[in-house]
C-alpha cells in the first residue's frame, strides 16, 4: 500500500510539473505571439524599369512550398506524415529548381507565397535572398507567418518565419503590408498564420495612375469562415483602387476553387477542401484571370503519383483582374510538382 501510495504521489508530481511547463510555454507564445498592425509600411525594392501606358507586362505568381514540398514529400496537415523533409540538401535542391523555373519564365513581376526566411521546416535558409541573388531582380518580403516555436506535431514545426514575396525590378512607388481578418481564436491563433496581402504600387509614366499589385495567400485551414472574410475585404480593397481610377492585380494561391471553372475529382473524402470563390464575390468592375487546363496545386496526402488521375488535384492559384487591363494570355507553367506542390501561373497583360 505505501508503495502504491508512494506511485501516485510521484505521477501527481510529473503530471503538476507537465501542467506547468505546458501553462509557462503557452503564456511565453502568447506574449510572444505576432501582433502586426493594421497597414505596415514595407522597404521597396530598387527597381528601376519604368512603365507607360502601351507597355506589355508579365505577372508569375508561384507558391513555392518553402523549398520543403517537391514531388518526393508529404505533409502531416493534409493526410500525410512529414514536416519537413530528411535533409538541408532536399531543400536547397528544391530552391535551385524552383528558381529555374522562374529564369526559363521570365517576368517583370513575381508573385511568391510560403518564402521562408529563417525556419526550421527548411533548415534556417533565407530563401528570399537565395532567389534575389539567383533571378538578379529585388524583391518586398511581407510577413505571414512568424513565430518562436510551433511545439506540434512530433517531431515540432519548430521556429518559423516566412512570408509573400514580390520580386520585381519595375519602378516601385511604394508597398505596404495589409492585415487580412485573422481566422482562429486563442490559443489556436498564437501559433497560427497571420494572413496578410503584399501591396506594391507602379507609377505610369505621363498619368497620375498607377498599377497596383496585391500578392495574397488566402486561408487554407479553417472552417471556410476565414476564406470567406478575407475574401469580402480583398474585393473591397480591389474596388477602392480602382475607383481612384488605378489599375488593379490581384494574384497568389487563393486556397479556393473559382467558380465556372474546371474542378477536379475528389478521389478520397475526409481530405483538405479548398472553399470556392466565385464572380459574386469580386466587383463586377473585376474578373478571374484564370487556366483550368492543367491544375496548380497537389494534395499533400503522398509524394506526387505521376498522374493527375490518382493524385487529389485543385486549381486554386491565379489572377483578379480590373476592367481597364487587357490580358493578353494566362497559362499555368507545367512542372510536374517537381520542386512545390504548386504550379506557377503567368498573366500577360496590357493597359487599356
Amino acid at each position: 500500500m505505501k508503495r502504491i501510495k508512494q506511485i501516485v504521489k510521484w505521477c501527481v508530481i510529473i503530471i503538476a510539473i507537465l501542467s506547468g511547463l505546458f501553462a509557462a510555454g503557452i503564456v511565453f507564445l502568447t506574449i510572444r505571439e505576432y501582433r502586426p498592425s493594421d497597414v505596415e509600411v514595407l522597404s521597396v525594392s530598387n527597381g528601376s524599369k519604368k512603365v507607360n501606358q502601351d507597355t506589355e507586362l508579365t505577372v508569375i505568381t508561384y507558391n513555392i512550398g518553402y523549398a520543403a514540398l517537391g514531388s518526393t514529400e508529404d505533409f502531416f496537415m493534409d493526410g500525410g506524415t512529414k514536416v519537413r523533409p530528411d535533409n538541408k540538401e532536399v531543400v536547397e535542391k528544391n530552391l535551385l529548381g524552383n528558381a529555374n523555373v522562374m529564369k526559363s519564365n521570365p517576368a517583370d513581376i513575381y508573385f511568391l507565397q510560403e518564402v521562408d526566411i529563417n525556419s526550421k521546416r527548411s533548415y534556417h535558409i533565407n530563401e528570399m535572398q537565395y532567389l534575389e541573388k539567383a533571378l538578379q531582380i529585388p524583391g518586398m518580403f511581407s510577413y505571414n507567418f512568424k513565430c518562436d516555436y510551433i511545439p506540434y506535431p512530433i517531431p515540432t514545426i519548430g521556429h518559423v518565419e516566412a512570408g509573400l514575396v514580390t520580386l520585381t525590378d519595375l519602378e516601385v512607388n511604394s508597398a505596404s503590408r495589409i492585415s487580412l481578418p485573422e481566422s482562429f481564436r486563442w490559443p489556436l491563433k498564437i501559433c497560427n498564420l497571420k494572413r496578410a496581402l503584399l501591396e506594391a504600387r507602379i507609377p505610369i509614366e505621363g498619368t497620375k495612375k498607377e498599377l497596383v499589385l496585391f500578392n495574397l495567400h488566402l486561408e487554407a485551414y479553417d472552417s471556410g469562415a476565414g476564406k470567406i472574410a478575407q475574401s469580402k475585404m480583398l474585393a473591397d480593397i480591389l474596388e477602392k483602387e480602382y475607383e481612384k481610377g488605378n489599375y488593379v492585380i490581384a494574384g497568389g494561391d487563393f486556397n479556393q476553387m473559382f467558380e465556372g471553372y474546371k474542378q477536379y475529382p475528389i478521389l478520397e473524402q475526409g481530405n483538405w477542401m479548398p472553399g470556392i470563390i466565385g464572380k459574386k464575390d469580386i466587383a463586377d468592375t473585376f474578373s478571374f484571370a484564370v487556366d483550368d487546363s492543367i491544375p496548380t496545386c497537389r494534395m499533400l496526402n503522398g509524394p506526387y503519383t505521376g498522374s493527375y488521375e490518382t493524385s487529389q488535384m485543385y486549381i486554386i492559384d491565379g489572377f483578379i483582374v480590373s476592367n481597364n487591363i487587357q490580358v493578353q494570355n494566362v497559362n499555368v507553367i507545367p512542372t510536374e510538382f517537381q520542386y512545390s506542390d504548386h504550379q506557377p501561373v503567368k498573366l500577360t497583360f496590357k493597359f487599356k
